[in-house]
């Protein structure tokens, strides 16, 4: 009799180690910096059992060599990622589809996002955010009745130091919208062209270099510079703590960017990944997201729990006159290479 109890006993505790050694499921993010409300992911956890581990990246080159060199596509589950460089990394074999059926929080999803440009089908993303680039900039140093990208990439109009962006499309378009061109041009003169106006800004004595958007706008906010290239959720905050600091979209127009949620081809936890993207459509969820970040909310079910102000912030949501200003970014195709060789010339020199 003892022996059975000894050993029922010994039974009881190898079953309790094997539970307690078993490691708690996981979903990987990778994303950009102060993106997320920090109570979200432990909501998560705390709905699902699932852990979630965050990663950050500053800008798309860096996270598309870690995706395709450096093994993140089979170390990420989710990779909140630039809509332009959706098609880029589907084409590259990076993205597998999403299981339509597992996210059926995907009907809150405004119309004018459910086929967008640069996934028509909504086969490899589902958004995230969507917003503006534009400048932040002091009010104590910045006396314009106009604003203009040439504050910044035209020395005569430089009203102090400033930041540019450290990402090769955005700071591009910023050239191409000073030279009154598409931001999705492919002829080889306009490449020059803006490449020569962002070299001419680099150069001047004024330019503290490029940084992320949020690297420029800390910068701003420590007054170590007069105006930087950001995003607008980054600014809009920025600008509530500071009364100092405004944003803009400059006359000459800018971009409209939508940041979506895939999944990489080999993804370790594909299916936490699928009710991850699922809990960020829930409409509370959203609108909780958007809160946080003050970037505008894609979702249609989360606008009325938006907060009233941002609503009707034209830096949030911009009036129609300014969104004809604003273009995608569209994948480039073999023009690419160019770009990357343009881009590779201006950090280099």
């Amino acid at each position: 009799m003892r022996r059975l109890l000894a050993a029922f006993a010994l039974a009881c505790l190898c079953l309790s180690c094997s539970q307690a050694e078993k490691p708690k499921q996981q979903v990987t993010v990778y994303m950009y910096s102060e993106y997320i409300d920090p109570d979200l992911p432990k909501e998560f956890e705390k709905q699902t059992g699932i852990a979630v581990r965050l990663d950050v990246y500053e800008n798309t080159e860096e996270m598309t060599a870690k995706l395709q060199h450096a093994g993140g596509v089979s170390q990420y589950d989710v990779v909140v990622v630039s809509d332009h460089q959706v098609p880029v990394l589907a084409k590259l074999g990076l993205l597998q589809p999403l299981d339509a059926a597992k996210l059926p929080n995907a009907k809150n999803v405004a119309e004018q996002f459910k086929s967008p440009p640069y996934d028509r089908e909504g086969k490899f993303s589902q958004p995230y955010q969507w917003g503006t680039m534009g400048l932040i900039y002091r009010k104590d140093k910045v006396q314009a009745t106009e604003f203009s990208w040439a504050l910044l990439l035209d020395p005569e109009k430089q009203p102090g130091p400033f930041v540019l962006i450290d990402s090769m499309r955005d700071m591009m378009a910023v050239a191409f919208k000073t030279l009154g061109v598409s931001v999705n041009s492919r002829k080889p003169e306009d490449l020059k062209a803006a490449s020569e106006l962002i070299l001419k800004a680099k150069r001047s004595a004024k330019c503290l270099g490029f940084e992320g958007g949020v690297g420029g706008k800390n910068k701003v906010a420590d007054a170590t510079a007069a105006a930087a290239i950001v995003y607008s959720g980054d600014a809009i905050k920025a600008c509530e703590e500071d009364g100092h600091l405004a944003y803009v979209i400059p006359k000459e127009g800018s971009i409209i960017w939508v940041d979506a949620m895939t999944i990489p081809a080999k993804a370790p936890n594909a299916e936490a990944a699928h009710k991850f993207i699922n809990f960020i459509l829930d409409a509370q969820v959203g609108a909780r997201l958007s809160n946080f970040n003050r970037y505008a909310t894609p979702n249609a079910g989360s606008l009325a729990l938006i907060r009233k102000e941002d609503r009707d912030n034209p830096a949030i949501y911009p009036s129609p006159d300014t969104l004809k200003t604003l273009e995608y970014l569209e994948d480039l195709g073999e023009a690419t290479k160019l770009y990357d060789e343009v881009w590779t010339t201006i950090k280099s020199r």
